[in-house]
């Protein structure tokens, strides 16, 4: 969902336009019980992440307490406190995927990407996560890249996967 700006941010740090934009969220949702996770869920797609600062920001203009806020960030996997990659890897560990060598598609990419799991990569291209199930056992082992499920993905294919997300980046920077 994209929110439209409803003031001006002319000659505003990125930041400053990412608070406005929030602050803009907020007033469309303060008002309906329960919109705190959708909030959130924006917030995080505008800034990024969550850090404490902006937990505290979103607290006081909806008028809650920031152990409310930063309960709901903490519960939920989704939410991040930290920077988060251009792209997040989310590898299946439910029990087919597991089973099928879901463990080894961790290791490996763990390896290759020199990160643990719930980290960035250096260059801030990926994100290492693991899901308890993406719902596509028949395809196990299954990961996803964003939106974009990978089905019976082993070592091999990795590297295939992996360069066609870096080249993409090589050639954005170019253009």
């Amino acid at each position: 969902m994209s929110v439209q700006n409803q003031s001006c941010t002319c000659g505003k740090t990125d930041e400053e336009r990412a608070y406005a934009q929030i602050s803009n969220v907020i007033d469309l949702y303060k008002d309906k019980k329960g919109s705190l996770i959708q909030v959130l869920h924006l917030a995080q797609e505008i800034y990024g992440y969550l850090p404490l600062e902006l937990q505290e920001f979103i607290a006081e203009k909806m008028d809650m307490p920031l152990s409310e806020v930063s309960g709901v960030v903490s519960f939920y996997s989704f939410f991040s406190t930290v920077p988060r990659g251009k792209h997040t890897i989310r590898v299946c560990l439910g029990t087919a995927c597991y089973v099928r060598g879901g463990k080894r598609v961790v290791e490996h990419l763990q390896q290759k990407l020199g990160v643990d799991l719930g980290e960035t990569t250096k260059d801030g291209l990926f994100t290492l996560e693991v899901a308890r199930c993406i719902g596509s056992c028949g395809l196990a082992p299954a990961m996803m890249i964003d939106e974009k499920v990978y089905k019976q993905v082993n070592v091999n294919k990795l590297d295939t996967i992996l360069s066609e997300y870096k080249n993409q980046e090589k050639e954005a920077v170019a253009q």
